[in-house]
């Protein structure tokens, strides 16, 4: 694999990961004590975004290296793939 090519999957599976990891603890002001006039009451109180972006990139590192082990051992092929989808029927 190229590193141009593992850089762009590093990303896109940071990115996703994000998504994944923002809800994570968050409390809004109204389920909150501290509810500030003139905000959305949806609002979180501390997003701890530092926090949630060291996260995203401890995950997004294991799944990474899971996926670059099972490409560059060649865990599963295109055949495998094929006969789990079932599309190996309509290769005959």
């Amino acid at each position: 694999m190229a590193w141009t090519t593992a850089v762009a999957i590093y990303f896109l599976i940071w990115w996703i990961t994000l998504f994944a990891v923002l809800p994570f603890g968050v409390r809004s002001q109204h389920e909150g004590e501290a509810f500030e006039q003139g905000t959305d009451p949806g609002a979180p109180i501390a997003a701890r975004i530092w926090a949630k972006l060291i996260w995203t990139t401890i995950v997004t590192s294991v799944i990474f290296a899971a996926l670059a082990a099972v490409y560059h051992y060649r865990l599963v092929t295109m055949d495998d793939l094929f006969r789990l989808f079932g599309a190996d029927r309509l290769m005959r």
